[in-house]
């Protein structure tokens, strides 16, 4: 563990125990943690939002925009706004049906396909970085446990 982690802080302060007790607390430093070395291993432009969408629409070739957003953990809005940015970026198109104007359905540019695959690449190498010291079994658990317990605090706050 760095020293960081150890005391809580560079101040060389120790997190106060109630903190580590906390899962919302422990969640945010593994969030920011994480943040920071996406953007310094895979991609300092593209946000994990932003690959969430491309790998998707990669997955989805021609999805609505708004059947998407649950599929990333994103809400409309914001997913309206990441889809913007990445439209803006030229790395997706927007079309619209004829049979429905008000639908948008979603398609990777061949920019798009290259800018996912580069940083594809990287968040694989990322997630091996990151999961240092867990042997696969123990990976695949901890995916397991995480991954019910995003689903658990998702519920929390479902309409």
């Amino acid at each position: 563990m760095s020293s960081v982690a150890q005391t809580g802080g560079p101040s060389g302060l120790p997190a106060p125990p109630e903190l580590l007790a906390a899962p919302g607390y422990v969640a945010r430093r593994l969030h920011q943690a994480y943040v920071a070395a996406w953007v310094r291993m895979v991609d300092a432009t593209l946000t994990g939002p932003q690959f969430a969408v491309l790998t998707a629409v990669n997955v989805y070739p021609g999805v609505e925009q708004g059947s998407l957003a649950s599929s990333v953990a994103l809400d409309r809005s914001t997913m309206a706004s990441i889809v913007r940015r990445l439209e803006d970026r030229r790395l997706i198109t927007r079309e619209t049906p004829a049979e429905d104007g008000r639908k948008r359905l979603l398609f990777l540019t061949d920019e798009g396909i290259a800018t996912l695959r580069d940083a594809d690449r990287r968040a694989r190498e990322l997630d091996v970085v990151l999961m240092k010291g867990y042997d696969p079994e123990r990976q695949t658990a901890l995916l397991r446990e995480l991954t019910a317990l995003s689903e658990h605090w998702e519920s929390l706050v479902d309409d």
